[in-house]
């Protein structure tokens, strides 16, 4: 099973990233895999370089003949060798040098990280325009007044821009996080039967080298098929990514209720959000991010388990990580669209986020009025003094400000006008502004460079 899908996934542009989970994909990256092998074998002399041309010519998807495939497949029960025998055959004399000195999990394992390379550019040109979404976002709200909240209760003041700034370092953490990671991940690894090189000799690590190059890769130092770490370690670094949207897709759905009514989702009229309510408008987006998300944490789980199989190669193995790793793509490709089209439709509400801010008659700036009263007593007496007059105010009807006015010390220290500038909320929300604005250009630059970096697809 894959990803969780509902009406929303069939009107969001997936940017070319679900052909890449089809059978033609996958039939077309085998055969770009045998014809780089076989020119980098005949560039360094280990088959003819007339027989490595006629592979060119001839290895193409549309010449393959399937029925063929699978009238093969039913006789051998292997799920590679049909593929190679239909294929040698397409290129005639030249097809005894397909697929030579190889072995299955050479191809596979190269030509599936070659799917997922390119999979991976393509998230990366969503995030990117997440990051486009996000920095709009945070410039247009930098002075947006809102409650900042800890442990699900009001805090200290803050901006919406300034959250949205939050929103944006986690992105640029996962950038760094997956980057880091590409020259492990994506990796060639045509070292035969057991990764030792046994039927090609001292070619095989040049072939291997040669052909990492031609890919656009880096060849495995050792092309062991039983090393698996890296391919658990690019699935956790989905799982982060996922958790950058869910936290997103978690505070648009909770701060969208009506009670909070501070952001709501893009509407289009004619969407139904219920068979029975006709007022219903139900936050689609958030939920999808919500549930594929979550349903990716666990996926790597079971990857550990698999990733100490004994001996140099195991097929439960295989057979394990080929699916892990394409649910994990599956998942993380409805959480990213998702995630690009809340965060370009997002509906700030700012009259009540500044309502919410003032909800509490000013108590929510209390840290303001102890910090200036420690400028004189110390911290630990501020605090004492306040703690007890904004109890007072949370247990009475009396307003905050009539409590602290009622305090002989702070009565005599301030005038009425400054306590009551010191309990306004856009007098306290700190850098939120500035903070807001600096990341909204940081998101601006990195989404920049991301479409700079990844622009270079390759298309089977």
């Amino acid at each position: 099973m894959g990803a969780l899908y509902d009406s929303k996934t069939k009107t969001m542009f997936d940017h070319g990233v679900r052909y890449f989970f089809t059978d033609e994909a996958k039939y077309r990256s085998w055969i770009y895999v045998e014809v780089i092998l076989a020119q980098s074998q005949a560039e360094l002399g280990y088959i003819p370089d007339k027989a490595a041309k006629e592979i060119t010519k001839k290895a193409k998807y549309e010449n393959l003949d399937f029925k063929q495939m699978e009238h093969i497949y039913e006789r051998v029960g292997h799920g590679f060798v049909p593929f190679v025998k239909v294929l040698a055959d397409t290129c005639g004399e030249a097809g005894k040098y397909i697929h030579y000195g190889v072995t299955t999990q050479n191809i596979q394992q190269t030509s599936e990280l070659l799917i997922i390379r390119e999979v991976d550019k393509r998230f990366m040109m969503v995030i990117s325009e997440i990051l486009d979404n996000l920095a709009k976002l945070a410039a247009s709200n930098s002075n947006t007044v809102m409650p900042g909240r800890t442990h699900g209760k009001h805090a200290v003041p803050i901006t919406f821009g300034f959250k949205v700034a939050g929103w944006i370092q986690n992105f640029l953490n996962d950038i760094n996080r997956l980057q880091e990671l590409e020259s492990r991940v994506f990796n060639s690894m045509m070292g035969g039967a057991v990764g030792a090189y046994n039927s090609m000799g001292e070619y095989g690590p040049k072939i291997n080298r040669l052909v990492a190059k031609k890919l656009d890769m880096k060849p495995m130092p050792i092309p062991l098929r039983n090393i698996s770490a890296q391919k658990i370690e690019y699935m956790n670094a989905l799982c982060l990514l996922a958790t950058s949207c869910d936290r997103i897709a978690q505070e648009v759905y909770a701060t969208s209720i009506e009670e909070y009514g501070e952001v709501s989702e893009p509407f289009f009229h004619g969407t139904i959000g219920s068979s029975t309510m006709p007022h219903k408008i139900n936050p689609k987006l958030s939920k999808g991010i919500i549930a594929n998300a979550q349903k990716l944490y666990s996926v790597p789980v079971s990857a550990y388990y698999s990733s100490t199989r004994p001996f140099e190669a195991d097929s439960s193995s295989n057979m394990l990580f080929d699916g892990l790793l394409n649910e994990s793509l599956e998942l993380v490709t409805e959480v990213l669209l998702r995630t690009e089209e809340l965060t370009r439709g997002l509906q700030v509400h700012k009259t009540k986020m500044d309502q919410n801010a003032h909800i509490n008659d000013g108590l929510d700036n209390s840290e303001y009025v102890m910090m200036k009263v420690a400028q004189k007593l110390g911290k630990d007496q501020a605090h004492s003094m306040i703690y007890k007059l904004a109890m007072e105010a949370e247990q009475s009807d009396e307003g905050y400000e009539d409590v602290l006015l009622s305090n002989e010390y702070l009565r005599n220290t301030f005038s009425k006008e400054e306590l009551e500038c010191m309990l306004k909320p856009e007098k306290y929300t700190g850098l939120s502004s500035e903070i807001a604005i600096e990341f909204s250009k940081k998101a601006k630059i990195e989404s920049d460079e991301l479409k700079k970096r990844y622009k270079k697809r390759l298309e089977f």
